[in-house]
């Protein structure tokens, strides 16, 4: 069965898929043709169902439950560190609605978690648009006058002359208790069936245990997608988001998922309930 399987072009996701992509684990029955897109389009492709297996933004998932379940490896959490806002200056909680901000895509769970710690929706929001790798650049640009940044980025900003407002990830971990604040997730088709996902489950917690076992390998893998990276902060940056919590959400995840959907739904930002899923 040849499956489609998309993930973001940085490290974090190379180094989970990079036993996959170099065919270091038997997986016997599949073969994966790996997409590269970043995670809005993944995301925009989730809501119409086109691929297999598929990194996604837990925001977007709220809008995909009918087609897809998360698979329990291959989670992106930010525990008590996340996305930032950034700028030339400080800016206060208060003083952001009156700023424009660059933003990574509608349906980034840095948007929503955004939205959680201003308290309004995003059409109170000024914001434009930006791919991710191009925040710094509509900052710089004068487009924007704060930056809602992702990615590798959280390690880079300040050599771009920007300064910290606020992590987003440190918030919800004060906000919740100490709660991780739950970014992506793989999630699988449910129309591959029982079995399938069984398996397929199994082959992506192995992909992300082997690059675990051998870092050294996984970050050579992944460092050319690290922008401004070097081995050092490449190998800091997978340490953040490929973990223990990525083998497996565990417990913990799962609730981290669950208060962060559900303050979404209280808060009348995402439609509908979330019963979550995880396979």
């Amino acid at each position: 069965m040849k499956l489609t399987l998309g993930h973001s072009p940085d490290p974090d996701d190379a180094f989970m898929f990079y036993a996959l992509a170099k065919g270091l684990l038997p997986s016997p029955g599949y073969e994966f043709e790996h997409i590269l897109q970043d995670i809005q389009t993944l995301n925009e492709r989730a809501t119409r169902a086109e691929l297999d297996i598929t990194a996604i933004s837990i925001h977007a998932y709220a809008y995909v439950l009918k087609d897809y379940a998360l698979l329990r490896s291959g989670a992106s959490m930010g525990d008590n560190y996340g996305p930032m806002v950034v700028g030339r200056r400080v800016c206060a909680r208060g003083e952001m609605l009156k700023k424009k901000i660059a933003v990574p895509g509608l349906m980034t769970s840095a948007f929503l978690a955004l939205q959680l710690y201003l308290g309004v929706p995003k059409e109170k929001i000024n914001f434009i648009v930006v791919p991710f790798d191009q925040i710094f650049d509509a900052v710089a640009r004068g487009e924007a006058e704060l930056g809602l940044i992702i990615h590798e980025g959280q390690l880079t900003y300040a050599r771009e002359g920007l300064v910290l407002s606020t992590d987003l990830g440190q918030w919800w971990f004060k906000e919740t208790g100490g709660l991780p604040l739950p970014l992506g997730g793989n999630a699988v088709k449910k129309s591959l069936g029982a079995k399938a996902i069984a398996e397929l489950s199994d082959i992506l917690y192995a992909s992300i245990r082997y690059g675990l076992e051998h870092r050294a390998a996984g970050i050579d893998h992944a460092l050319p997608l690290g922008r401004g990276l070097d081995r050092k902060l490449a190998d800091k940056f997978i340490g953040m988001y490929v973990n223990d919590l990525t083998l497996d959400y565990g417990e913990r995840g799962k609730k981290g998922v669950r208060e962060f959907l559900d303050r979404a739904h209280h808060a009348g930002l995402i439609p509908a309930p979330v019963e979550l899923e995880f396979v």
